[in-house]
């Protein structure tokens, strides 16, 4: 068996993904992942310290497995094409799960800086990584976007349809 503070983090991937950030709460945590209470307020102060450490696993997570993905891709085009499979393929992978991080956005109050801090620095970590394959930073901005409304949309409809559509235009934007 897993270490305490494992459990209660695959727990909460389970639970947060599932439920949703509002609708989960502690004790189910506790619970779940078959922990102590004092053991899980010894690893979490508050249920956003867990949030915080919920996101930062998505984090390394999201981008190995995009990593993983596009490396066999020599050329930065195939690359940014590749990316979006990877959105195809993670849609299949989650069922259309959408964005973990805007996910959890939507759910926390706007003066929630600690949770919003690290939404923000991945969402900077995913325009970084187009902006380190496209040298004209207007253009890898317009494919961020593209790649973000995507991930939206396809969760919003069940259907890859935009993201399809989002590669045929970047192929077309990227020379």
């Amino acid at each position: 068996m897993s270490a305490p503070k494992e459990r209660i983090v695959e727990t909460t991937m389970k639970l947060f993904s599932s439920q949703g950030y509002n609708s989960t709460g502690i004790n189910q945590i506790i619970s779940e992942s078959s922990v102590a209470k004092a053991s899980f307020y010894q690893h979490f102060k508050s249920k956003e310290d867990l949030c915080v450490e919920f996101l930062n696993t998505r984090h390394t997570y999201w981008f190995n497995e995009l990593d993983s993905f596009t490396a066999l891709k020599n050329d930065h085009k195939s690359k940014i094409i590749a990316a979006f499979d990877f959105l195809i393929h993670m849609n299949e992978k989650e069922n259309f799960r959408g964005c973990s991080f805007l996910n959890i956005l939507s759910e926390i109050p706007n003066d929630n800086i600690k949770i919003l801090k690290v939404i923000q620095e991945h969402k900077s970590g995913l325009r970084n990584y187009f902006n380190g394959l496209i040298q004209d930073k207007d253009i890898a901005d317009h494919v961020y976007m593209l790649f973000e409304s995507s991930i939206i949309e396809s969760q919003l409809f069940k259907s890859n349809e935009l993201i399809e559509r989002s590669k045929q235009i970047v192929t077309n934007l990227i020379h």
